[in-house]
């Protein structure tokens, strides 16, 4: 009997330590700009939302799973740059099913409030002006694995480009 329970935790111990093993080799799903949809702005004129008016930005965005098995890609959390300028936050619960080495375009939208429009107001001269604008959107990203987890990735830039080029 002694054997036996023996057994059974040096399986369990070698069962888990290989589950640990393969659950650290997962990889986060790669972004990258759509190459066939540009970004997207829009200005947006005040209203009761947004006194001094505002923006609204759609990154079309290539996502991959570089994995031999599927994902579900599950959250987005990132803070948006245009031209090195903190200009919105995100925060998405996705729910997106990825196959293994699957690859799929999804908008990612974002609004942005001009009440610090001193800090902005370069990007919304461009803008208005119809001239490319660099962003950069950098965060966290979190898939869930079935029964390799729950992992989150980050932080680390997630997707950049060019808005109106």
């Amino acid at each position: 009997m002694k054997a036996l329970v023996l057994w059974i935790a040096t399986a369990v111990t070698i069962g888990c330590a290989s589950l640990g093993q393969f659950a650290a080799v997962v990889q986060p799903p790669r972004f990258e700009e759509a190459d066939d949809r540009p970004a997207e702005l829009r200005l947006v004129p005040p209203s009761a939302g947004r006194l001094l008016g505002g923006a609204d930005i759609r990154l079309w965005t290539s996502v991959t799973n570089p994995n031999a098995f599927g994902f579900t890609l599950s959250s987005l959390e990132g803070t948006l740059f245009l031209e090195d300028t903190h200009a919105a936050t995100a925060d998405f619960p996705l729910g997106l099913p990825l196959g293994a080495g699957a690859t799929t375009v999804i908008p990612i939208d974002l609004s942005i409030d001009f009440t610090n429009l001193p800090r902005l107001a370069d990007i919304v001269r461009r803008a208005a002006a119809r001239q490319p604008i660099g962003y950069r959107l950098e965060g966290t990203v979190g898939i869930d694995a079935g029964r390799l987890g729950t992992p989150v990735f980050g932080p680390m830039t997630i997707v950049r480009g060019t808005v109106g080029r």
